[in-house]
Order: structure tokens, then C-alpha cells, then sequence
């Protein structure tokens, strides 16, 4: 997600384990428990050096649909799609662990060698970057109002002006922006707790990634009672972090990318999991 890291009203999250078979369609992961007893580091194809051998430990964040998320016991997802690709390259399978999101931004868990990588729909930032080194751009991302349609808004101008109350998650680019346009925004730990705060009227409009928004109004209830307002452009591009220096896995990741854009699997997971591609591209 478009999400800035910082501890801020995030309470602490025990470490979930899961893990994939790194196979082009096994974008399921099985719940294996806590914990991380494996055999301790090894490298993989091509002499990329892995914190586990034989598997490829992703950090991430649940839940953040339709990037991450449990869905009947499994995480799936585009993040978790694309980075089963680069663990087919490199012939192990992926780890997942859900862990706080606040540690992304320092790169805490790369550093401590608990993870390969972080996959959690994350902006590239500068401030990041002097903590972690970002893969290739993956997604283009933009944010978007949702609102509640007896508030009768659809701009962040109008919920000024009629003084309604705006929630985002909590350190993310989203309550940044909000932020930025003089609003102070009702911090919410995740996206559910966004969407929680929009039903029980503790809000009247939230701001979030667009796709997260275009998810929740595939429910009807969710689509009867919000109105999708403005869409807001922000220039952001999500990326998959590695600890600095990792030369290696970032170039496995980059190559999966750039192949997967080249050969049409990437606008297959696209579609999948986001929808109908841009404009442009289809």
C-alpha cells in the first residue's frame, strides 16, 4: 500500500508464518504456524544469498487487499503473486511472515536478517531509500475518496467545507496527503479498521489507494452505501524492498518484474487481482 512507516497508534502484531510453493499459478499459501526454525541461510539459484535455505522470506503486512490478504486460510494476492514469480527464478519457495508495518521504513527485519525482502504495497520514497534499497518499480499507484452517501460529498473540497470527518490509515501516504490539504484525519491501524470507521459513521470519507476502494465496492453493501468520489493523483510507485547492499536479490526481483511486464504474466496477475488494466495498455 501507499503506506509510510512509524509506530504510531499500531499495536504490536505476533509474527504469522505461511508458505508457498513457488510455482507460476500457486499464488495460495498454506499457514504453517509460528516461527521461523528452518535451516538457517543459504543461497539460492544463481548464488542469491537467502536468510533460509530453500525459501524466500517476504515481510509483509496483512491484511492490504488486493495486495495481501487471508482469504479461506490462504494469503494471496498481486504483491504475493509477483514475488512467488521471482521464487520460481530462483527455485525455492516463499515465506511469508506478517509483521509490523513500522519496521519497513528502517528496514529493521532485512537488517536482522528475519526477511529476504518486504512486499506490503509500499511507496518508494526518498526518506526509505536511505534505509533500503528499492527493486524497479511495480505499480503505479493513485489514492481516492470513499464516502458515505447521506454525507452527499465527493471532493475533499466538500468535506471542508461542510466540516465532515476524514479518516486514512495511519502512517501511510494517504493520511500524508490528507494531511497536506489541512485536514487531521482519524488514524486507523489498517485498512479494515478504515473501512469499520466509514460503516460506523465514526468518519464521513476516507482516503486510500484507489484499488483498495475498487475492492471494497465489489461488495454491494459496500457499493449501496459509499460513493466513490475524486481520484487523486500523487505520482507514487510502489517497489519491493531489500536490505542495502543486496545487490543480488534485487536483480532477481528487478528481472522478474521487467521479464513478467515483457511477456504478458504481469498483466494477467494484473488483471487477476487489480482488474481491467489502464487505459493504454489493454
Amino acid at each position: 500500500m501507499t503506506r509510510n512507516a512509524g509506530g504510531k497508534r499500531r499495536a504490536h502484531r505476533t509474527r504469522t508464518v505461511f508458505t508457498a510453493a513457488a510455482a507460476a499459478a500457486g499464488l495460495a499459501l498454506a499457514a504453517t504456524g509460528c516461527g521461523n526454525g528452518g535451516e538457517g541461510p543459504g543461497q539460492a539459484a544463481g548464488g542469491v544469498p537467502v536468510v533460509e535455505k530453500g525459501k524466500l522470506t517476504t515481510c509483509t503486512h496483512l491484511p492490504y487487499p488486493p495486495f495481501q490478504f487471508e482469504r479461506d486460510g490462504k494469503v494471496v494476492g498481486f504483491d504475493v503473486a509477483l514475488v512467488d514469480l521471482v521464487a520460481k527464478n530462483l527455485k525455492v519457495e516463499q515465506e511469508i511472515l506478517d509483521t509490523p508495518f513500522e519496521n519497513f521504513k528502517t528496514g529493521a527485519f532485512l537488517n536482522s536478517g528475519e526477511c529476504d525482502l518486504a512486499a506490503a504495497g509500499m511507496t518508494i520514497t526518498a526518506d526509505r531509500k536511505k534505509n533500503v534499497d528499492f527493486s524497479v518499480p511495480y505499480f503505479d499507484a493513485t489514492q481516492a475518496l470513499l464516502a458515505t452517501k447521506k454525507s452527499g460529498v465527493t471532493t475533499l473540497a466538500q468535506v471542508k467545507e461542510k466540516k465532515l470527518k476524514l479518516g486514512a490509515q495511519a502512517e501511510t501516504t494517504g493520511e500524508s496527503y490528507a494531511k497536506g490539504q489541512g485536514f487531521d484525519p482519524v488514524a486507523f491501524e489498517s485498512s479494515d479498521a478504515v473501512l469499520n470507521g466509514l460503516r460506523t459513521g465514526q468518519v464521513d470519507a476516507v482516503v486510500i489507494d484507489y484499488p483498495v476502494v475498487s475492492g471494497w465496492l465489489k461488495d454491494k453493501a459496500n457499493a449501496d452505501a459509499f460513493t466513490l468520489g475524486q481520484n487523486i493523483q500523487t505520482g507514487e510507485q510502489y517497489g519491493f524492498s531489500v536490505k542495502k547492499g543486496n545487490t543480488k536479490l534485487r536483480a532477481a526481483i528487478d528481472k522478474a518484474i521487467t521479464d513478467a511486464r515483457a511477456d504478458g504474466t504481469y498483466d494477467k496477475i494484473y488483471q487477476q487481482w487489480i482488474g481491467p488494466l489502464p487505459q493504454g495498455r489493454s
